[in-house]
């Protein structure tokens, strides 16, 4: 794996031999510039009274220079993370966010000593302790440190300061379009979908040595005999996107959840207890090859369960890498011309974490075009594709695109993998949805009945694909699928900024 990725996960993997440490209890302090390092206790950095009485090494030297250290340290320490937890505390167990949350702070420097448990119970308590700390659900660098397990954490200061004002940086943009677009209105309350039927399965599959886990839900009586396909992220599992599922079955649509082996939670669950190497590079053309392994079922009436659903023309939702792999199946080709061009330089300023995960697949780029022509639409959300993707590269698209992001991502930042990338892209009838105080989790639907804030926007695009016919197809002047109607949310304000993005 590459740059960040690959040393947090070797991290991981050594913590696993490691005694538990519920929290973090020292910071070593790295002076680039002096060549030397200092250490402080987190508690003397709970105040400047706090560092000026204490006994570390850092302690001496603000006093030293009259509190002026401790000042200037402690304004960099209480700076807000742009991370919003309050809404994913309660489903974050078993998710990626404490790797992501540990990336954070590894981009700082590097966290030793962390506990073996990083994906269940210790996680819920670390983010509930940091959001009680934070009235607003957005800690500061301080409180996630004080909060994330580990012996200490060592902080290089220059790196932390480039860092977070990258991050800010990188939804600039995606803010300034939300503050002058019009929030499509609330769509209506969902009560009157159908029955839902779910049933579990399997299917075997040429690419991969043991059979795929399929999810399956369909209406329970009745159906419109089309098909739907959700993948979603690295290290996650159908269960977080069956909210969607439901709502889409729920209108007569047949829907289909496969589990990415190669990259799901059950193997996320193995890199951290060391039992297994990361995702491999070539996941990239795997994912997408189960998608298009389970049109093929379902066209040769190998699942039961969906017999007389036509697999002639399908739309493919996806969430993350997910995402990426939706838009490879409309026809998007990778290239590793700005993967080997941008990877290895820490200093540049679009360098993101979701180019953690894009620089991992460099190898196996060259295999990874596996496009689907079934695949007549779909919906893109919060995709790593910056480096993935050429410009120019929507030329090409076979099937029509709704690309979705939160102004709040900080895993896969809205300005450089969503807004930079869909205004540098020919004008095809594809769309762009930003959401405003979205972030990389908070959009997923998890255990939410109603499907979450995206569900409407999906319902609507996806029938509004299958409604077009031949004119779905991507093309110059097409006009957009998606009108100014009610699929908007409440809690989540959001808005179609196509318009504005191909004008300038």
């Amino acid at each position: 794996m590459h740059c960040l990725f690959r040393s947090a996960v070797g991290l991981v993997c050594l913590a696993a031999s490691c005694g538990p440490a519920l929290a973090l209890d020292e910071v070593v302090v790295e002076l680039p510039l002096l060549e030397n390092t200092l250490r402080v206790k987190l508690s003397e950095l709970k105040s400047p009274e706090a560092l000026m009485q204490g006994s570390s090494d850092l302690a001496e030297l603000d006093r030293a220079s009259d509190g002026e250290l401790g000042r200037k340290l402690l304004k960099l320490l209480n700076h807000p993370v742009p991370v919003s937890f309050r809404q994913l505390v309660d489903s974050s167990a078993g998710s990626p966010l404490l790797e992501q949350a540990l990336l954070l702070v590894s981009s700082f420097g590097t966290v030793e000593g962390r506990s073996p448990d990083l994906s269940g119970e210790t996680l819920k308590q670390a983010l509930e302790q940091a959001t009680a700390e934070s009235p607003d659900g957005q800690p500061t660098l301080l409180q996630l440190m004080e909060a994330i397990p580990g012996e200490r954490v060592r902080l290089n200061l220059s790196q932390a300061q480039v860092v977070l004002a990258r991050m800010l940086r990188h939804r600039r943009r995606a803010e300034r379009l939300m503050a002058t677009a019009l929030p499509a209105p609330t769509a209506s309350d969902s009560s009157a979908d159908a029955a839902v039927t779910v049933s579990r399965t399997k299917l075997a599959v040429p690419h991969r040595p043991a059979p795929l886990e399929l999810v399956l839900m369909q209406p329970t009586t009745g159906g419109n005999g089309r098909l739907v396909v959700i993948s979603h992220g690295l290290w996650d599992s159908p269960t977080n996107f069956e909210g969607w599922g439901q709502r889409l079955a729920g209108q007569g649509y047949s829907v289909v959840l496969p589990r990415h082996p190669g990259s799901d939670k059950h193997q996320q669950h193995e890199v951290l207890t060391g039992q297994a190497p990361p995702p491999s590079p070539q996941e990239l053309a795997l994912r997408a090859q189960d998608i298009t392994a389970v049109n093929d079922a379902v066209a040769q009436g190998q699942l039961s369960a969906l017999a007389g659903v036509k697999a002639d023309r399908v739309v493919v939702i996806g969430h993350s890498w997910g995402a990426t792999t939706a838009l490879q199946l409309a026809g998007l080709k990778p290239e590793d011309e700005a993967l080997r061009a941008r990877c290895d330089n820490i200093a540049d300023p679009e360098r993101n974490l979701s180019w953690t995960l894009q620089c991992s697949w460099l190898s196996a780029v060259s295999q990874a075009a596996v496009d689907d022509p079934r695949v007549i639409a779909v919906a893109a959300v919060s995709p790593p594709v910056s480096l993935l993707f050429p410009k120019g590269a929507s030329q090409h698209i076979t099937g029509r695109v709704l690309l979705v992001s939160g102004t709040h991502d900080w895993v896969v930042p809205p300005d450089p993998e969503a807004v930079e990338p869909f205004s540098n892209a020919n004008p095809r009838g594809n769309q762009l949805v930003l959401v405003q105080g979205g972030d990389h989790f908070n959009l997923r639907p998890g255990a939410s009945a109603d499907g979450g804030p995206l569900a409407p926007l999906l319902v609507e695009w996806t029938d509004r694909s299958f409604a077009a016919g031949a004119a779905v197809k991507p093309a110059p002047g097409a006009p957009p699928l998606l009108p100014q109607g009610s699929w908007g949310s409440s809690g989540k304000p959001m808005a179609d900024v196509s318009d504005q993005l191909q004008r300038r």
